[in-house]
């Protein structure tokens, strides 16, 4: 395991926290962030590093789809692990650093709050490899994106929602206005106004319009976990008649689901980033679908590669439908809820998207 400079590594890092990791055993199931293991995996010398952003590792959202992945690549490959969790962003170069000090032969930096603070790193370091997830390069050849075309699923959970929908009036928020939150609001936008034209029906989507010259939607301003403006924006939606809900915005089930029962309203939601019916199965029931951002499977391939020789490139990882880094989520208690026709429509959906017959931005 590299340990280069730790007690530096430790001084840096202030309020934020850094675990190192050694080996650790191979489990029935993939692991979550807060699994542990109990056998060993053959020790191979790497050092596999993730930074977070202020959503912590343990958000039920896309920092943890991360961190499953570091902890399924020390489980299954033998690699070791390190990672730094960040409170505020002014952690993030000084994690950043951390990693560098700990000689990570990878590290991945989580979310675009981190796009400045790894593009300086990976440029002061052009003998390190970094990754960055839903940010983009500057120009370094040492920073490999990992992005997704959440549109396409999103264009089917919208479709879907719109489906489902009894008042066809839908919901959508998200955390902040930046493309990597925009892609799943404008896939669910379209998907939806699809459902709408496929049936002559009118179906209205509140929250986002991107049709606009200047696209105008409701952002909270944050990813707090279930927060009280998340929940003032769906109850304002419910009152406005949706019974479908898609929040962009980190954990927001919780807030979502108490303002569906404040209101005395039988609707549901549509997660994302992780199948959250079967990661929080609390809300299973309430959960219609979800738009997955298979990040899990995208570092974990990254990781697999590289501790076996492969070569570092600074070629973009793009998830998409064709590739299975996005799609939806099983319907579980939902399946005999939706008609054939609706099921076999999306078949159908998935396919033109994938083949380029359907543009999901459209």
């Amino acid at each position: 395991m590299k340990l280069k400079n730790a007690t530096a590594a430790f001084a840096l890092l202030g309020a934020s926290a850094l675990v190192l990791s050694g080996c650790a055993a191979a489990p029935d199931a993939e692991p979550t962030a807060t699994e542990t293991t109990t056998s060993a995996a053959p020790t191979v010398d790497y050092l596999a590093c993730a930074v977070s952003d202020e959503g912590s590792w343990n958000d039920k959202s896309f920092n943890e789809s991360t961190y499953d992945a570091l902890l399924k690549a020390e489980a299954e490959l033998g690699v070791q692990i390190g990672d730094a969790e960040s409170n505020s962003p002014d952690d993030f170069p000084l994690n950043l650093q951390a990693m560098v000090d700990l000689n990570c032969d990878v590290t991945f930096a989580v979310g675009f709050g981190l796009i400045d603070a790894v593009n300086a790193t990976a440029e002061a370091n052009p003998d390190m490899n970094f990754v960055t997830i839903d940010g983009f390069s500057m120009g370094a050849t040492n920073l490999k994106p990992i992005n997704y075309a959440m549109e396409q699923s999103s264009y089917l959970a919208g479709y879907l929602a719109a489906a489902y929908s009894t008042t066809k009036v839908v919901g959508t928020y998200g955390g902040a206005p930046v493309g990597a939150v925009t892609a799943f609001m404008d896939g669910f936008y379209y998907g939806a106004m699809a459902y709408g034209r496929d049936n002559g029906v009118e179906v209205r989507v509140l929250g986002w319009d991107p049709t606009l010259a200047t696209p105008d939607g409701q952002f909270m301003g944050n990813f707090d976990a279930n927060s009280g403006i998340s929940k003032s924006i769906a109850a304002a939606q419910i009152n406005e008649g949706a019974d479908v809900i898609f929040p962009v915005a980190g954990f927001q089930f919780g807030a979502v689901s108490e303002a569906f029962k404040e209101a005395g309203v039988a609707g549901v939601m549509v997660g994302v980033d992780k199948d959250i019916a079967l990661t929080s199965p609390e809300y299973a029931d309430l959960v219609l679908t979800s738009a997955e951002k298979r990040m899990t499977s995208a570092v974990y391939d990254v990781i697999a590669e590289l501790s076996a020789g492969g070569m570092f490139t600074a070629d973009a990882y793009i998830g998409t439908l064709a590739n299975g880094g996005t799609g939806l989520s099983p319907l579980y208690g939902f399946e005999d809820k939706i008609s054939a026709e609706v099921k076999a429509r999306l078949a159908e959906l998935e396919a033109g998207i994938i083949s380029g017959e359907i543009d999901p931005m459209s």
